[in-house]
């Protein structure tokens, strides 16, 4: 792809959006700004994300269309700042206090007023001044409680569009109107013969409960980006470096590659770097979800914002300020909080017709009411109308996706497990199928020692020492484990002259004056030595998927040692996990097929790809999803990362390289396969409580409206006063976080499957 091709993104703060139609208005704003070729806007984390050419017309533009359609630009997000939304959602709850303590206060009073008949100690006051009295304590209620309301439609009209202000300004707004009029003009309804009747506590009782909604809602909005906000918090101030010899303490910011830095017992480590000095166990629960600390000695790596524990270190800076692990992992989340899933433009197409759908379907209640039923009411065809449009609620649509996909990337990351966005969600929900690479991923990537027979007369001793020997001068892959065997038993190598290595043989030299030999069976048969009483033996382990490897003193077989691959501790419980879960398992190697067989076995996993080149991992999980599966690849390798890109969901081991996490679609922070499932598991479990917020959204509307507008009162007498109209409009976005943050409390149980 060349440079000109190339898409870049961009994100900027948006303020005072309120519902989905809201999100649809900036979407489409933001989408007319040149060289923009794809926009994103969450109303949870009032966030939108611009893709565009490297030649666009730039954050400027995308600051003037915002504020042109009538919403606040708060500015594009820096790490380095404190996050603007924040800030604002902090001044937003203040203000939303503010504001719903008058209202409820006055609500009340203006309650008591109006029903005046219900309270003796009223009775005595004349019914006409006492409605003026309310007349003058509801205009601050709608007014200026209800500000927002209608500045929010007034907004809309200029863009000529509508939104949820639109509903509950016109609703608020009339009810007042038509109270004002009973008020002032009574004889304009008696001569109607109609009872002049006020509705000042429905007007005002509306704005307030709307506005406790918004004030729940706001709060309940600020816990689902907890994560966010403790990963934050995790950042070092500052760093004590080692400059000339000299100790100082410097703000984080002043840390360069390359500079030296003390960490004592206690203290969190500043940045990445690598141990140069001195040794300690370090907490690295907040990074991997590990909570066994981790010994760190030098030339091993740290992390920012781990603590350190027991003992003090020095380490040389690798990485600092966005370039860090820390850093990395709040992008990711932050890119994943502000992302959308599919399914969300169900929602999104709803509500771009949605308040147009319901104001007509308010004229036409207000209409039938008013002239099309027995004794037809001009006060009841208004309530009616009043209700049906405070009762509708784009804000629970709008919430449904984004603020479960808040909770469940923020829940992920808590735990290590890195989900990049909506999208990755959703097709984690829909995966049949889960393949894992084998070397390095399922096994351990090194080949270690797991037999050594020796024949009558020889020790198994001295076998090793003869293979030591030999392989402490080899470079072949075997070696280290040779050596690794050694150090276990406590033996050394001795010196050997001659070493001489044959490719893809072995290797032979003089050991202690003999000629010595180490190599597989061909190596064998070709200098004439064969490997008399080893056959079966050899033969099954070879058919357990093991390397043999004979070792030959004076032209005789004097052993045999056998090396594998060995499972990580956590790759069968892994598996089992996944098929309980009702996915296939399948594993892809490069290996021959008895090796990569005898592993599949020894793992629980029935199909397994073998003999499968590195170039061509991606060809086979494409050959998967062309026959109807979901798939899912999990790989920690470079040379994985093609196979990552091509499936439907990567899962990139975070041991592994960067190559292949930035291919992949989940991240698992810790070498713990035990993540996969629960990654997968956190998915169902997210796309299950959208699911449940969009139903629940989109039922309430259903049955909402139609008993606003009166359907149930020819059968039961049933009508529905605005007040509780707002209630329920109120409390339906409340309840749509509320079933977001569940996911939280159920954290434990999603894990635990």
């Amino acid at each position: 792809m060349s440079s000109t091709d190339k898409t870049l993104k961009t994100t900027v703060s948006v303020g005072g959006m309120s519902c989905a139609a809201c999100v649809r208005r900036v979407e489409r704003a933001l989408a007319e700004v040149a060289g923009v070729t794809g926009v994103a806007v969450n109303l949870a984390t009032a966030r939108a994300t611009v893709d565009h050419a490297p030649q666009w017309a730039g954050v400027e533009a995308l600051r003037r269309v915002i504020v042109e359609a009538g919403y606040d630009f708060l500015g594009v997000p820096d790490e380095e700042r404190e996050d603007p939304i924040t800030a604002a959602r902090e001044k937003e709850l203040r203000d939303l206090t503010r504001r719903f303590v008058v209202g409820i206060c006055l609500s009340v009073v203006i309650f008591l007023g109006s029903m005046q008949h219900w309270f003796p100690f009223l009775m005595g006051i004349p019914r006409q001044p006492l409605q003026i009295v309310l007349f003058f304590l509801t205009a601050p209620v709608v007014f200026w409680v209800g500000n927002r309301f209608f500045s929010g439609a007034l907004k809309a009209a200029r863009q000529k569009t509508t939104d949820m202000n639109t509903l509950v300004a016109v609703g608020a707004f009339s009810a007042y109107l038509y109270s004002a009029l009973a008020t002032f003009f009574p004889r304009l309804f008696a001569g109607a013969g109609v009872m002049p009747h006020v509705y000042y506590d429905g007007a005002a009782f509306i704005v307030t409960l709307i506005i406790l909604g918004r004030l729940l809602e706001a709060r309940a909005k600020g816990r689902t980006s907890q994560a966010i906000q403790r990963l934050l918090g995790l950042k070092p101030k500052t760093a004590r470096v080692l400059r000339d010899g000299v100790e100082t303490d410097i703000a984080i910011e002043g840390v360069l590659i390359g500079d030296l830095i003390l960490v004592r017992p206690g203290e969190k480590i500043p940045t990445d770097g690598t141990v140069e000095t001195g040794s300690s166990t370090v907490d690295e629960a907040m990074l991997t979800g590990e909570s066994l600390p981790v010994v760190k000695e030098p030339g091993a790596e740290v992390f920012a914002a781990t603590l350190n524990r027991t003992g003090s270190f020095t380490f040389r800076a690798t990485r600092v300020g966005s370039e860090t692990a820390l850093a990395r992992i709040i992008h990711l989340v932050e890119e994943a909080q502000g992302s959308k899933a599919p399914i969300q433009r169900l929602a999104d197409r709803v509500a771009s017709v949605f308040v147009p759908v319901v104001f007509a379907i308010g004229l036409v209640t207000f209409v039938i009411w008013n002239w099309f039923v027995p004794d037809p009411s001009f006060s009841r065809a208004l309530l009616n109308f009043v209700s049906v449009l405070v009762i509708a609620c784009p804000c629970a649509l709008g919430l449904a996706t984004p603020t479960a996909v808040m909770v469940g990337t923020g829940l992920g990351a808590e735990k290590g497990i890195l989900i990049k966005g909506g999208e990755s969600l959703e097709n984690a929900y829909r995966l049949t199928t889960v393949v894992f690479d084998k070397t390095g991923t399922l096994t351990r990537g090194e080949p270690e020692t797991t037999e050594l027979l020796s024949v009558a007369g020889v020790s198994d001793q001295e076998v090793l020492r003869i293979a030591l020997s030999l392989e402490a001068v080899s470079e072949h892959p075997l070696a280290r484990a040779v050596l690794a065997k050694g150090a276990q038993e406590g033996l050394k190598a001795e010196p050997v002259e001659g070493f001489v290595a044959h490719s893809g043989l072995g290797a032979k030299a003089l050991w202690n004056g003999k000629p010595c030999l180490l190599g597989n069976r061909r190596f064998m048969e070709r200098e004439g030595i064969a490997p008399v009483g080893f056959d079966k033996e050899a033969e099954r382990l070879a058919g357990e998927g093991k390397t043999v490897v004979f070792v030959a003193e004076g032209g005789q077989v004097v052993g045999l040692m056998a090396f594998s691959d060995l499972p990580k501790p956590s790759a069968r419980e892994a598996i089992a996990s996944l098929q309980a879960l009702g996915l296939k398992v399948a594993m892809i190697s490069g290996d021959n097929g008895a090796t990569a067989r005898a592993m599949g076995k020894t793992l629980g996993i029935d199909r397994v790809l073998a003999e499968v080149l590195p170039g061509d991992k991606a060809a086979e999980i494409r050959r998967l999803r062309e026959g109807g599966e979901v798939v899912a690849m999990v790989g920690d390798g470079i040379n994985d990362a093609p196979a990552l890109a091509a499936a439907d969901i990567g899962i990139a081991i975070g041991a592994g390289s960067d190559v292949a996490i930035e291919a992949s679609d989940i991240t698992l922070m810790k070498d713990d396969l035990r993540a996969v499932p629960q990654a997968i598991r956190l998915s169902f479990a997210t796309m299950r409580t959208i699911r449940q917020n969009l139903f629940w959204a989109f039922i309430y509307n259903v049955i909402g409206i139609p008993i606003a507008a009166g359907v149930l009162y020819p059968l039961w007498g049933i009508f529905l006063n605005p007040e509780f109209a707002a209630a329920a409009m109120a409390l339906s976005s409340v309840s749509v976080v509320t079933n977001s943050l569940r996911l939280r409390r159920r954290w434990r149980k999603v894990l635990a499957g």
